[in-house]
């Protein structure tokens, strides 16, 4: 299980302005990730070491994302002035979290600007519209060489704060989430406010920054 990526869910700045800030904070560029035809949200990318990123991403004005949850989950938090949506752990196999969750996984595609296309299958994004401090999973489909991880990386992904209960998380997981998971230092505090991400530190060529 892998800490794969984390996603930030644009306010009314835009897509455009909320992702320059990130560039200037973090001191690098992004990526066009191009649009989620199936979900109707569109993303730029931010390429994190180890093979994980960060999706910056915007609700497009499509009935389609009224539909799905993916879309659902972003307009939602777009509409309380954006934030941090969620975290993303891949698996090698979605079978045992059907199983276990009692759900099944559904395909996800994303078409790049130049036609490419990214494909995978995830499980979970009704868990954290009911629960934001929930990861969801996905299964990679496509090869590694149009992945995110492809991107060249020039910064590090070093603690998610939480607001949440960790027993309700390792629960979710299956599995025990230490002060580090994956690399990853996670902390959890008693919700005040909006449950879920509350803040996600990086090392970068600048220090480290939190945001």
């Amino acid at each position: 299980m892998h800490v794969d990526h984390v996603i930030y869910a644009v306010g009314p700045q835009g897509l455009a302005a909320e992702t320059e800030r990130f560039e200037q904070l973090l001191g690098v560029r992004s990526w066009d990730g191009g649009v989620h035809p199936g979900f109707g949200t569109r993303v730029r990318l931010i390429p994190v070491s180890d093979e994980r990123y960060i999706e910056v991403v915007e609700v497009l004005d499509h009935p389609v994302a009224a539909k799905v949850p993916f879309g659902q989950a972003v307009r939602a938090r777009s509409e309380m002035g954006g934030g941090w949506l969620g975290w993303v752990l891949s698996v090698d196999d979605l079978a045992s979290y059907e199983k276990r969750l009692d759900r099944q996984a559904v395909s996800g595609l994303r078409q790049f600007p130049d036609g490419r296309a990214l494909e995978w299958r995830q499980i979970g994004v009704k868990g954290l519209i009911a629960d934001p401090q929930l990861p969801f999973f996905i299964q990679w489909v496509s090869d590694a060489s149009v992945r995110p991880s492809a991107l060249p990386a020039e910064i590090g992904l070093t603690e998610l704060e939480i607001a949440g209960n960790r027993g309700r998380v390792e629960e979710w997981l299956g599995l025990d989430v230490g002060d580090v998971f994956d690399g990853v230092r996670v902390s959890f505090d008693s919700p005040s406010g909006y449950p879920g991400i509350t803040a996600v530190t990086f090392e970068t060529s600048k220090g480290v920054v939190r945001i």
